[in-house]
This record gives C-alpha cells, sequence and structure tokens, in this order.
C-alpha cells in the first residue's frame, strides 16, 4: 500500500482514533474484510454482514497482525472510528489512487471480465510491476481492497468492474478514475435487473465517459452495442474484432485438437501465430484479442504482448479450468463460477472441441438466472445448443427453467436427468461416467456447482 499514517486515514475518512497508541504508525499493506486473510500492517475493515459482524472479529484481526481495524462503533481494538465502514474503504482508495502515479486501467463487460482480467495481467506483469483484482473482487467493496494493494513501485493497476444498475461503474470511476478502459462486449447477464441490452449497455459506457482526453478507450467492434462508444469519448479510441476495420485483429481461429485456441495476431505491420496453449474455449480468443488491445493502448511492445498470451493462465478458477483425472481418463470442465447465456453456448462449444468426435461429452448445467421475461427462450436455446452439439448425456440443476431444458433435450432422443444439488450431486453425476468420459460443469454462482466441479475432479467411477 502507498503508505499512510492512522492520522491520515482518520483525516480522510471523517474518523476518530480510537485506542490507537500512535497515530503516526504507518499501514503498510493492504485493507481486508476476511478476518481469515489478514495482512500484517494492514486495516481490517469490519463490514456487516448477513449473518456475521466483522466487528466481533476486530481483537483477532489485530492478533493477527493488523495494525488497526476500521469501525463504526467502538471496539476493544485499536480503531478508526468512522459513519461507514464502506464509506471509509472507498475514501482510502480515492487518496491511495490519487497518490499513485502509475497507470490504472479499467475493463468492464457483461462476460469474461475476469479472464480478460487474468490474460491481461500476464501480459502487464511483463511490462512492470502490476496490481489486479483477485478472482472477480470487482464491485464496492473488492474494488478499495485491490487499489490499497497498490504501490509507489507498481507500474499497473488493473481493475474490472462490475455493474449491477445504472451509476454503479461511475461510481467506481470517481473512486479511481482509469486513463485506459476496455469494454468487452454486452451480453444478456443481469438482463432481468437492467430491463434491456440498451440498458446494459449504457451502464457499461460509463467506463469511457470518464476518461480523460489523453486517455485510451479500447472497443469491441464486433459488438453492435458497444462500437458505438466511441462516439461518447474525447479518448483515443482502440478498436479490436476480426474484421479488417478493426486496429487489433484476430484471424484464423482455431482450436487445436487438446482443446486450446489459436489465432493470428495483427496490428499495424505486424502479424504473429498466437497459441492459447494454457487456456481452453474458441470464446476466449476476444478475452486474449481485448487483452492484447489493451496493452498495445498501455504502449507495451508487440513481441511482449505475444509472449505473454502465449504463456498466460486463467488463474482465478472457475473458467474453463480443466482437470483430467490419472485413474481414468475423465476430464472435468470446471466453468461454474457463473453462467451468463452465452457464456453457457461458449462453454457447450468447448465441450464438443476438447471431447472431439471420440469421447463422451456429459453436460451437468445449472439454471440461468436474472434474465427476466427472456428467461425461457435462452433456456430453449441453451437446449437446442446442447441437441447441435451432441451432449451424449445431460443432468439438470435447478427448478423449472432447469426442467424445461432437460424436457426439450429428452424429446430430441438424448439422455437428460434433473438431479437435486442438495443431495450427492457429485457422486449422482460419478456414477453416470464412463472412462475418457468430458464433463462440463456450468451454473449460476448460487447454485454451488464450482464445489461440485472439484469434488468431482477427486472422485473414481463406481
Amino acid at each position: 500500500m502507498i503508505p499512510l499514517t492512522l492520522a491520515d486515514i482518520a483525516q480522510v475518512t471523517q474518523g476518530r482514533l480510537h485506542h490507537v497508541p500512535d497515530p503516526n504508525a504507518l499501514v503498510t499493506a493492504p485493507i481486508s474484510f476476511d478476518s481469515r486473510d489478514i495482512a500484517p500492517g494492514g486495516l481490517f475493515a469490519c463490514l456487516k454482514g448477513r449473518s456475521l459482524d466483522g466487528h466481533d472479529f476486530a481483537g483477532q484481526a489485530i492478533a493477527d497482525g493488523a495494525i488497526a481495524v476500521l469501525a463504526d462503533r467502538p471496539v476493544d481494538a485499536p480503531a478508526i472510528i468512522v459513519p461507514d465502514v464502506l464509506d471509509a474503504m472507498g475514501q482510502i482508495a480515492y487518496t491511495v489512487a490519487e497518490e499513485y502515479t502509475g497507470t490504472v486501467i479499467a475493463l468492464t463487460g457483461s462476460a469474461g471480465k475476469t479472464s480478460t482480467k487474468d490474460i491481461l495481467e500476464n501480459v502487464l506483469a511483463l511490462d512492470g510491476p502490476t496490481v489486479a483484482n483477485a478472482r472477480s473482487f470487482n464491485n464496492e467493496i473488492g474494488f478499495p481492497v485491490t487499489v490499497s494493494r497498490v504501490e509507489p513501485t507498481s507500474r499497473y493497476l488493473l481493475l474490472e468492474m462490475g455493474a449491477r444498475g445504472k451509476g454503479h461503474i461511475a461510481s467506481l470511476c470517481q473512486m479511481v478514475r482509469p486513463s485506459i478502459a476496455t469494454v468487452l462486449g454486452i451480453g444478456s447477464a443481469h438482463v432481468g435487473e437492467f430491463g434491456s441490452k440498451q440498458a446494459i449497455a449504457d451502464a457499461k459506457a460509463e467506463i469511457v465517459h470518464t476518461l480523460p482526453e489523453h486517455g485510451v478507450a479500447v472497443l469491441n467492434a464486433d459488438d453492435p452495442l458497444v462500437a458505438p462508444m466511441a462516439r461518447e469519448t474525447m479518448a483515443r479510441v482502440i478498436t479490436f474484432g476480426t474484421t479488417d476495420t478493426c486496429e487489433v485483429q484476430a484471424s484464423d481461429v482455431r482450436v487445436s485438437p487438446d482443446g486450446h485456441p489459436t489465432f493470428v495476431l495483427r496490428h499495424a505491420d505486424r502479424e504473429e501465430n498466437v497459441a492459447l496453449s494454457h487456456i481452453y474455449g474458441r470464446h476466449n480468443v476476444t478475452n486474449a484479442l481485448a487483452a492484447a488491445a489493451t496493452a498495445i493502448g498501455a504502449g507495451v511492445p508487440f513481441d511482449r504482448i505475444v509472449h505473454g498470451l502465449k504463456t498466460a493462465e486463467l488463474s482465478s478458477g472457475g473458467r474453463m479450468e480443466v482437470s483430467v483425472r490419472a485413474h481414468d481418463g475423465v476430464t472435468i470442465i470446471n466453468d461454474a463460477f457463473n453462467a451468463s447465456p452465452e457464456s453457457v453456448l461458449a462453454a457447450l462449444d468447448a465441450l464438443a472441441d476438447i471431447a472431439g468426435a471420440e469421447r463422451r461429452r456429459i453436460a451437468v448445467l445449472g439454471e440461468m438466472a436474472e434474465l427476466g421475461d427472456d428467461a425461457l427462450d435462452w433456456h430453449d436455446r441453451v437446449a437446442r445448443k446442447v441437441i447441435i452439439t451432441g451432449v451424449h448425456r445431460t443432468i439438470g440443476v435447478g427448478g423449472y427453467h432447469a426442467q424445461h431444458v432437460i424436457t426439450t433435450i429428452r424429446n430430441s432422443g438424448l439422455e437428460a436427468t434433473n438431479a437435486d444439488p442438495a443431495t450427492g450431486l457429485a457422486g449422482h453425476v460419478n456414477a453416470q461416467l464412463q472412462p475418457g468420459d468430458v464433463v462440463l460443469v456450468k451454473g449460476a454462482n448460487a447454485l454451488g456447482l464450482e464445489a461440485v466441479a472439484r469434488e468431482l475432479a477427486t472422485m473414481q467411477i463406481p
């Protein structure tokens, strides 16, 4: 963290020091809101959850190395008492960002944010010290934690931005203003909350509205709702996509026999074959292309970008995470962190690519959430995709929409059943497997299918 004293933090948060022996003591480590993850010399934020109150863990946080806690009431520990803990975290992030002299990069989109962030982090790290959000810490809670990790020597601060409604991204950009902003695409995730895809696009466009004139907007020219955002900023625009008019282009997209995508990357007079040798799913070509275009906007040399893409991994977990059971050759595709409609269709394509023509394809599909009036249509599209890609057995998880998908698939003549995640789902799936099968696990995060995928990876066929 860029060093601040406890007195400095009390001032910027409009707080008061409580049981603090040395107001000039420096906070030298990040903010944490999880008492199991305390950084020595950092701050512990006493947030209130649905069932737990961080104030109850203040003393333990100090014992584990925190220099003080942020609290909204007196606790039996060195503390900065503030009007609102979450607001105070944002004010600290704003102060740190104001002191930071490196490049702030932000990215958003309906799908692929975290995967793109992982790829881009790998590329940027080859060019200089890089701080990026862990997993998908992309909201008003995770954002300050990430910003507090920046050091004076950090060259890049990479921030993923999520939105649950209008104004959310604008609020994050007020906390930390990016000089480079990337918009990946507009999908149907959360359309039930926003009301329409155009409303989603309007919310995502907030990220380019805040760019300074010397900034860079990196836009997906293949997306008809993203491309027009070029008219909404005075910043330089870099487009990426698959057409010749794009400044950064991917062509000749293929998938190798082992399931890894390859493509030709073009920019200006440079062209290079790129194999994403540690990443699965042809949809990740778009994410890699976005990462390349963003790195170009940051001034990273082309050769360094290519090397970063070739060595990149999706480190956040639960996103096209592929493992093979040594004892029976069963392949588990854990793509269960979340499930937008577009990502489910892409994952089914990846299942077909990885399995090839010889291996059985098994899909464990949880129903999709927050789709509003379009929910039934999207679940129909998923069912048709299952049929088209020839999934040998589908196991549906969830309520009405999951049952509808299974019924549609079964009526086509393919094998499909429903299952309850609360009654040993991993064992239920495992009992239906044969050696060499390829299993996709995909569904809304609330269904907990990521844990099912991890359990499956350790099981043996009965």
